[in-house]
C-alpha cells in the first residue's frame, strides 16, 4: 500500500503553445537570415559602406537568431511542482529526519553588516525542525573580529528567540524581519521583552562595527580567551584559521531547557601567497570542516543577506529527499531567489523574474534547476562524484558516509578540522575540479550546478506560493550594472573552457539542456547586437540609408512579425508570473541598459584578459548595507533613476541616448518638411523606442539636480563622443 503523497507534478499548460509558436517564429528568422545574406551577396550597388552595414546587421541578426533559439529550451517543457508537507509529517517521524548543515558565507563587516548576517543565522536556527539536526556553520572570509562578536551575541539571543518563535508559532524568523512588520507582532510583554533584548544585542554590534574593534567592556573573560586566536599583524588576505564553537547541540540549551542547535564561526586561513578561490573555496572549507563536525547528510547554502522567510522550507525538501523514486540521482533542490524592499515598478529589475522564476520551471522540466547560489538543499553525496561512481576523498572522515562518534569540541575533532581549513590544505587533491564547489569561474554557483548536472545528477525547482527566503536587493543602477559585469565575465569564462555548454554540455546533458546552459552563459553576448541596434540604423538615417525594407514591401511584415512575436512572448511569459504591465516594462529597459553597460565591459573585459592585455577579474563584492540616505532612498521608492557615479558604463549608454533623439529628431524634421520616410520607417521606430526608453536619462543629463543625476562630466564625454560618431558616420556612410 502506497503513502501519502508527498509531492506531484503537472506539466505548464502553454507547453504546446510554446512549441508551435517556435516552429513558426524559426520559420521567420530563416527567412529573415535568408533575405538579409542574400541581399548582401547580390547587391548590385555594393560599396564599402553599404556591405558594411550589411554584414554588422547580418550579424547582429544571427546573434539575435541564436540567443533566441537557445531561450527557446526554456520553453519546451516547463514544468511546475508542489509539495505536501503535512503527508510528510504523517508518514515520517522527526527522530528519522535528516540532519542539516547550513552554510553562511561572509566576507566584510563594512560590505554585508553583521547584524544582517546575524539574523539570517536565527532564522534558519529558529527552523521548525529538530534543533539538535541543525548545525550551522558561518563562514568569516575577511576574518574579522566584529563578525565573531556578533554571533556570539546571537548565541545568547537565540536561547530566549527560539523559544518565542516556537511558542508563539512566528512565521518570520529573522528578528529584524519580525519586528519590522506591523502585521508580525503585537505589544505584549513577552514580545516587547523580546524585543528589548533585540535592540540592545543590534546597538552593541553596531556600536563594535562603527569603532572597528570589540572592546573589553563587551566580553567576560571566557569570551576574550576566543579573540586571542588572531594573531598580530592579521588581515582579511592573510590570517589564521580560526574555528570557534558557539553553541554545541550536546550540551547548550535554551531558557526552557530544550538543547540549542550547532552554531559554529570559521574563518579559513588565509595567504597572500595561495591562491583561495573566491567563495567557492570558503563553501569547500565548510564542506570539509562539518564533515569532520557534523557530516549531515544535507547542506544548506545560503548568502549572509538571504533569511528564511518560512520555517517548514526543510519538510518541502524532505519531501523530495525521503521519497525513494526521487532520491536517488538527485542532487539538490533549489529555491528561487526573491528579495524584499523593491519598490512598486522594480525600477532596476531586480526581481530577476526569467533567472528565478521563468528558466528555472523551464530548466526544471529539461532534468533540473540551476543552481544560483543560495536557498539551495544538496545532498552531501553529489560534491563526490556521479551517482553511480563515489570519488573517495584524500581522508575517510570527509566521505558523505562517515559517521561522527565524537563531540565536536574535542581534541581530535578540532585539530582536524583545524588542518582540512588551511590554505595549503587543496594542494595535489581534487578539491575544486573533481570534488566539491567547482573552480575556474567567478560564477562558482552557475559552474558547480552545470558541472554536477554534467555527471549525472538530478534536480529540482521548488517555488512554493510563500517564498521561502527573501533578500536584498540593489537600490542604485552603479551596483546593479556593477554585480551584472561580474555575472557576464564569469559566464564567458565557462563557455569559453573546455567545459563549454555548446560542447562539453550537450554531450553530457543533451541539446536543450545544453543550450539553456548555453543561453545563460552568454548573457553578454547580447551585448553586440543591442549595440549595433543602437547606433548604426540612427546613424544610418542621419545620412538617409535604408537599413530596413520599405513599408511597401512584404519583408516589412517579417520584421514587424519578428520583433512583436518576441516583445509578445516575452510579455505573456512575465505576466503569467504574476508579473505587471509596468515591471514589464521596466524589465525589458534594462535588458538594454544592460545590454550598453555590463554586458558591454563584461565582454570586452573578458576578451581583453583573454588575449593578455590586462586582467580586472576578481570577486568584487556587492554591497548588502541599506543606505541611510533618505533622500536617495525616496528617489527609489518613486522609481527614480540613481545614477550619481561618474562610471565609464553610463557613457556609452548615454551617447546611444543622445544619438538616438538626434536621429528621431531629425527624422521628423524631414517628415515636417514634406519628405517621404517610407523607407526609413523602421529605423525611425527604432529611434524612438530607444528614446521613449531612455526618458530616465534625459531627465537625469538635463531636468535633474539632486545627488542622483548623471555627472557633468558623462554628460560632456557622451555630448563629445555622440558628436564624434555623427561626423564620422558622414564621413563614411555616404556615398
Amino acid at each position: 500500500m502506497e503513502g501519502p503523497l508527498l509531492h506531484t507534478l503537472e506539466p505548464s499548460r502553454l507547453t504546446v503553445f510554446n512549441r508551435v509558436f517556435a516552429a513558426v517564429y524559426t520559420c521567420a528568422v530563416v527567412a529573415l537570415l535568408c533575405h538579409r545574406a542574400s541581399k548582401l551577396i547580390h547587391s548590385t550597388a555594393a560599396t564599402l559602406p553599404s556591405i558594411s552595414i550589411s554584414l554588422s546587421m547580418l550579424i547582429s541578426d544571427l546573434l539575435l537568431a541564436f540567443m533566441w533559439a537557445a531561450t527557446q529550451a526554456f520553453r519546451m517543457r516547463p514544468i511546475h511542482r508542489k509539495e505536501f508537507p503535512d503527508n510528510l509529517i504523517k508518514t515520517v517521524k522527526e527522530s528519522d529526519f535528516p540532519a542539516l548543515d547550513v552554510f553562511i558565507c561572509t566576507t566584510d563587516p563594512h560590505k554585508e553588516p553583521p547584524m544582517s548576517v546575524a539574523n539570517t543565522a536565527l532564522s534558519v536556527m529558529a527552523y521548525d525542525y529538530p534543533a539538535v539536526k541543525i548545525s550551522i556553520y558561518v563562514s568569516d572570509d575577511g576574518g574579522s573580529q566584529l563578525t565573531l562578536f556578533a554571533f556570539m551575541e546571537a548565541a545568547k539571543f537565540a536561547t530566549h528567540w527560539l523559544p518565542f518563535c516556537r511558542k508563539n508559532n512566528v512565521v518570520e524568523r529573522s528578528p529584524e524581519a519580525y519586528f519590522a512588520s506591523s502585521n508580525s507582532w503585537s505589544a505584549e510583554m513577552e514580545a516587547e521583552k523580546i524585543k528589548t533584548m533585540y535592540d540592545s544585542m543590534k546597538i552593541r554590534v553596531e556600536n563594535v562595527v562603527e569603532r572597528g574593534k570589540v572592546g573589553d567592556e563587551y566580553l567576560t573573560r571566557e569570551e576574550s580567551k576566543a579573540f586571542l586566536k588572531w594573531t598580530h599583524g592579521s588581515t582579511r588576505q592573510s590570517h589564521p584559521t580560526i574555528i570557534q564553537v558557539l553553541l554545541e547541540n550536546s550540551k547548550d540549551k535554551d531558557i526552557t531547557g530544550l538543547l540549542m542547535p550547532n552554531l559554529i564561526y570559521v574563518s579559513r586561513e588565509k595567504s597572500k601567497t595561495s591562491p583561495h578561490h573566491f567563495k567557492a573555496g570558503a563553501l569547500n572549507v565548510l564542506l570539509r570542516v562539518s564533515a569532520v563536525m557534523t557530516n549531515a547528510p544535507i547542506i544548506l547554502t545560503l548568502d549572509c543577506d538571504m533569511y528564511s522567510n518560512d520555517p517548514y522550507t526543510p519538510l518541502r525538501v524532505l519531501c523530495y529527499l525521503l521519497d525513494p523514486q526521487a532520491r536517488s540521482k538527485l542532487g539538490y533542490i533549489q529555491f528561487p531567489q526573491c528579495f524584499k524592499g523593491i519598490n512598486k515598478t522594480d525600477t532596476y529589475a531586480c526581481e530577476f523574474k526569467r533567472l528565478y522564476q521563468i528558466y528555472s520551471v523551464g530548466f526544471d522540466g529539461l532534468g533540473g534547476a540551476n543552481y544560483v547560489g543560495t536557498g539551495c538543499f544538496f545532498n552531501r553525496r553529489v560534491f563526490f562524484g556521479c551517482p553511480l561512481t563515489l570519488l573517495l576523498p584524500e581522508i575517510p572522515e570527509l566521505g558523505p558516509n562517515h559517521i561522527v562518534n565524537k563531540p565536536i569540541q574535542s581534541q581530535p575533532i578540532m585539530e582536524l578540522s583545524q588542518k582540512v581549513a588551511a590554505c595549503n590544505y587543496e594542494n595535489q587533491t581534487k578539491w575544486g575540479s573533481e570534488m566539491g564547489f567547482r573552480y575556474g569561474s567567478l560564477v562558482e554557483d552557475y559552474f558547480t550546478g552545470y558541472r554536477l548536472q554534467c555527471e549525472g545528477w538530478k534536480s529540482i525547482f521548488c517555488n512554493p506560493e510563500r517564498a521561502a527566503f527573501l533578500g536584498d536587493a540593489p537600490i542604485t543602477l552603479v551596483d546593479v550594472l556593477n554585480q551584472q559585469k561580474r555575472w557576464a565575465v564569469g559566464l564567458l569564462q565557462v563557455v569559453f573552457s573546455k567545459f563549454s555548454p555548446l560542447t562539453f554540455g550537450i554531450k553530457h546533458m543533451g541539446l536543450l539542456m545544453g543550450l539553456a546552459y548555453a543561453q545563460n552563459g552568454l548573457w553578454a553576448i547580447w551585448s553586440i547586437p543591442t549595440t549595433i541596434y543602437a547606433f548604426l540604423p540612427q546613424l544610418a538615417l542621419l545620412n538617409g540609408i535604408n537599413v530596413f525594407p520599405t513599408v511597401s514591401e512584404p519583408w516589412f511584415v517579417l520584421y514587424v512579425f519578428l520583433f512583436l512575436g518576441a516583445y509578445g512572448q516575452d510579455f505573456l511569459d512575465f505576466m503569467l508570473y504574476n508579473g505587471t504591465v509596468q515591471r514589464w516594462w521596466n524589465d525589458q529597459r534594462i535588458w538594454m541598459i544592460k545590454g550598453l553597460t555590463c554586458h558591454l565591459f563584461g565582454f570586452t573585459d573578458f576578451l581583453l584578459n583573454s588575449i593578455g592585455i590586462f586582467s580586472t577579474h576578481g570577486f568584487n563584492l556587492t554591497s548588502k548595507v541599506v543606505d541611510d540616505d533618505d533622500d536617495q532612498n525616496k528617489r527609489y521608492e518613486e522609481g527614480v533613476f540613481e545614477f550619481g557615479v561618474p562610471s565609464p558604463m553610463f557613457v556609452p549608454l548615454t551617447t546611444a541616448a543622445i544619438i538616438n533623439l538626434v536621429s528621431f529628431v531629425w527624422g521628423l524634421m524631414l517628415v515636417f518638411r514634406g519628405s517621404k520616410l517610407e523607407g526609413l520607417f523602421l529605423q525611425m521606430f527604432i529611434a524612438g523606442f530607444v528614446v521613449v526608453n531612455s526618458r530616465p536619462i534625459y531627465a537625469a543629463m538635463v531636468l535633474r539636480s539632486d545627488e542622483g543625476r548623471m555627472p557633468v562630466r558623462v554628460t560632456i564625454i557622451s555630448t563629445i563622443l555622440a558628436c564624434g560618431l555623427v561626423v564620422a558616420a558622414s564621413l563614411t556612410l555616404r556615398v
